[in-house]
């Protein structure tokens, strides 16, 4: 490990997950941290198996990636069976191994001073990967602040399994030198009772303190693009389509408001299966309700489809919705929340447990229900369509507060505190000048 000099402030961190891209909460709450540490001065970099960050400050292992035909075939075994052959046992120990080399290349390639797991050590997408970097982490005590997103325990599809040891083992490891960081209070009470562990809360934030983007030339076609004539309701839904984000709620709702409208689903199925989007289409054609499934043209940044087609970002979609729909059951904070609050529209929100002990308190003016859609909710979401002064008071007092509990200036404090924690006011490892325990070698065991 490199210690630059015995004071500086600059540090390069690398922040290691199963990949970087897409509109996904972890690679989006990645980029913000990565923003304001390089506010700070700080340098990042990235490993992972699937990548849109800078080539030249990215290592790319395509078998970290979740989705890698073979390790998705490897953990939709490990969590269909109760139990594990030793051909299975010898499969992740070969590909620990292998990842384990890759991440002493990175650390050594970027003279890497801290490490930020994201969320790669809180759910078991990639089991070799979380071992491999424990160990990594153990064998150098490599200063880490470790970002959980959402845990295994919180997840149904991960509660029986054949590598429970492994389960026990990584995610998350105890270890002396990890900073555990989780993103709501409900997260913190239960690492610390099932792990004995305790972690620092940092929320998910944005940008508040920068005025949102507006419409421009690039996305004015938007809403004709998707079909939406002039007198229909753009109804957004900004969410992945995975059964806890309840869209059959929202899609119930678009039907109760008895206006002209359209409920746009932004995002694709992601890790969990076809299903859920295939009862969702059934459901809305049952119920007559207008929805179009459009993953396919919204990105985290512009360009074009293969065969030349615009292809827009969520900001474009949320620009020109009329409402937003955010009916999740579970939720590891609430990115789209946040998100809708920033560009000051109107959300429709089930009271889920995390925005009810981490986020309702603030004071937020919501259109609320509590598990199901009632006449109440219809009637809110009416007069909040109808009445335009209602609709202004409401989303201007929401970006005051969010402003105030979830900008990027708290998020700077916080990483702040975390770092200094470990170097100190002035950047200082207190490390001896050959590094950490030993020297990260390309070819380190």
């Amino acid at each position: 490990m490199t210690n630059h000099s015995p004071n500086r402030q600059t540090l390069h961190i690398g922040f290691v997950s199963t990949r970087f891209a897409d509109t996904d909460g972890v690679s989006l709450e990645t980029a913000k941290w990565a923003e304001v540490l390089a506010q700070m001065g700080h340098k990042c970099y990235y490993f992972s198996g699937y990548s849109d960050r800078p080539a030249r400050r990215s290592m790319v292992v395509p078998e970290a990636f979740y989705r890698h035909d073979e390790m998705k075939e490897r953990h939709d075994r490990f969590f269909a069976l109760s139990r594990r052959t030793r051909e299975d046992t010898l499969w992740i120990h070969h590909w620990r191994g292998n990842f384990r080399r890759h991440l002493y290349r990175f650390i050594d390639k970027f003279k890497i001073d801290a490490l930020i797991p994201e969320n790669v050590l809180a759910i078991p997408l990639n089991v070799p990967l979380a071992l491999a970097l424990t160990e990594v982490i153990a064998e150098t005590s490599i200063p880490t602040i470790a970002h959980h997103h959402d845990f295994a325990w919180e997840r149904k599809r991960f509660l029986v399994n054949g590598i429970q040891d492994y389960i026990n083992m990584a995610f998350p490891p105890d270890l002396p030198s990890i900073s555990h960081v989780v993103i709501n209070s409900q997260a913190q009470h239960q690492l610390a009772r099932r792990r004995g562990v305790g972690s620092a809360i940092i929320p998910n934030v944005m940008d508040y303190e920068t005025p949102p983007p507006g419409i421009d030339a690039y996305s004015a076609d938007l809403r004709e693009r998707l079909g939406i004539a002039p007198d229909e309701l753009f109804i957004l839904q900004p969410t992945r389509v995975v059964q806890r984000k309840g869209i059959e709620h929202a899609i119930e709702l678009v039907r109760r408001l008895q206006r002209p409208a359209r409920l746009v689903i932004s995002h694709a199925s992601g890790d969990e299966g076809d299903e859920y989007e295939q009862r969702l289409r059934e459901y809305a054609a049952m119920l007559g309700v207008p929805t179009i499934f459009c993953a396919d043209i919204f990105d985290d940044v512009r360009g074009h489809t293969a065969d030349g087609q615009k292809v827009y970002n969520l900001w474009d979609a949320y620009n020109h919705a009329d409402l937003v729909t955010y009916p999740s059951v579970v939720e590891g904070f609430g990115n789209a929340f946040l998100e809708t609050i920033y560009f000051r529209k109107p959300i429709v929100v089930n009271n889920y447990s995390i925005y009810s002990t981490d986020i309702r308190p603030k004071g937020f003016r919501v259109i609320e229900f509590d598990e199901f859609v009632t006449d109440e909710t219809v009637v809110q979401a009416q007069a909040v369509l109808d009445d335009p002064a209602l609709r202004e008071a409401m989303v201007m007092r929401n970006y005051e507060l969010a402003r105030h509990h979830f900008s990027y200036s708290l998020l700077r404090h916080k990483l702040r505190v975390q770092l200094e924690n470990v170097f100190g006011v002035n950047g200082d490892t207190g490390a001896s000048p050959e590094g950490f325990s030993k020297p990260f070698g390309a070819e380190s065991p």
